[in-house]
């Protein structure tokens, strides 16, 4: 398998993918939806996509891709990523393709300066929970209450 950062030409391959993966957080099917998101975040220059891809021998094959934002904790004064999407295709589950995402994804962050690298995930996403405590995550979010403002 081969982690590539996504540029112009692999936008339907992440785009699929985003979409099974707003679909796994109970997001209706939108392809046109997925595909104009990411070709945005892409063309804008406003995240770092990873796209893991099968090997020569089945080329064009994307799947996995996880998706940062970077960012600033005021706080610390530092710089950060928000890693804020990973998702695996079935057929890449059990075979360490979320493993290889997260420390491309890890590695890049420190190459560009981040302090750290923060996430987010669902209290039933035990699969994702495990991923990251494996790769040195910690739960931190015990002295915050997460709050949003819907527009």
């Amino acid at each position: 398998m081969e982690i590539i950062k996504a540029q112009h030409e692999h936008i339907q391959d992440v785009a699929r993918l985003f979409d099974l993966y707003r679909q796994f957080y109970r997001c209706p099917a939108d392809l046109a939806l997925a595909e104009r998101f990411i070709s945005e975040r892409i063309e804008r220059d406003e995240s770092v996509i990873f796209l893991a891809q099968e090997p020569a021998e089945n080329p064009g094959q994307a799947i996995g891709f996880v998706q940062l934002y970077p960012s600033f904790c005021s706080v610390d004064a530092v710089k950060i990523f928000i890693l804020y999407d990973l998702y695996v295709d079935a057929s890449g589950r059990k075979r360490g393709v979320g493993k290889k995402l997260m420390q491309k994804a890890a590695s890049y962050a420190k190459e560009a300066g981040a302090a750290r690298l923060d996430l987010l995930t669902a209290h039933d996403n035990l699969a994702g929970q495990a991923l990251y405590e494996k790769q040195g995550y910690t739960k931190v979010n015990e002295d915050f209450y997460a709050y949003s403002l819907s527009l």
